[in-house]
């Protein structure tokens, strides 16, 4: 392990090249002088899971999209969109015209139709809801625009109603 030939650091073929573990990974390739690099994909801080799925902002989709991944749209969707158990972000330059039923939602663009949503319910600082949100729990944000009805479901284990009911013209500064 140790030798007793001393050798300066400078003289040590280990000093001077690094060992392959530690070399940089060789730069990607640049396919035109204007390309930018691709957008990272977007990661959920739990530990296992898996990137959502992104429609992008230059895409239009009209029909009915069903899943069972988180999805994130950037682009514009007509038709309904079915993600049971998933996460549905809509966003900043999203726009979703239908109803869209998801465990989550969460609302940075535009959505003209009816958000149902099992767990929760989420109209960032610019995003616009037209349509009545129904879902456990749902948080507008402070500059957000709603005109519809919020219809909270409460769980089994609550003793009250089943459901409250808030009607809503406006919300926001916008």
């Amino acid at each position: 392990m140790w030798s007793n030939n001393k050798q300066s650091q400078n003289d040590s073929p280990s000093s001077t090249t690094p060992s392959p573990a530690f070399q940089p990974a060789p730069a990607q390739p640049n396919f035109g002088s204007n390309s930018a690099p691709a957008p990272a994909p977007v990661r959920s801080s739990v530990p296992g899971a898996k990137a959502a799925a992104v429609l992008g902002a230059g895409l239009t989709i009209k029909g009915q999209i069903l899943g069972d991944e988180d999805l994130h749209i950037e682009g514009k969707v007509e038709g309904p969109i079915t993600l049971k158990g998933q996460r549905l972000t809509i966003g900043k330059t999203g726009e979703v015209v239908s109803d869209v039923h998801a465990k989550e939602v969460v609302v940075y663009g535009k959505v003209r139709g009816n958000l149902h949503a099992s767990d929760r319910v989420e109209v960032k600082n610019d995003g616009s809801v037209i349509g009545n949100i129904t879902g456990g729990r749902v948080l507008i944000e402070d500059g957000a625009y709603l005109k519809g009805q919020i219809e909270i479901e409460r769980g089994k284990n609550h003793s009250s109603s089943s459901s409250d009911k808030l009607e809503l013209e406006t919300v926001g500064a916008n």
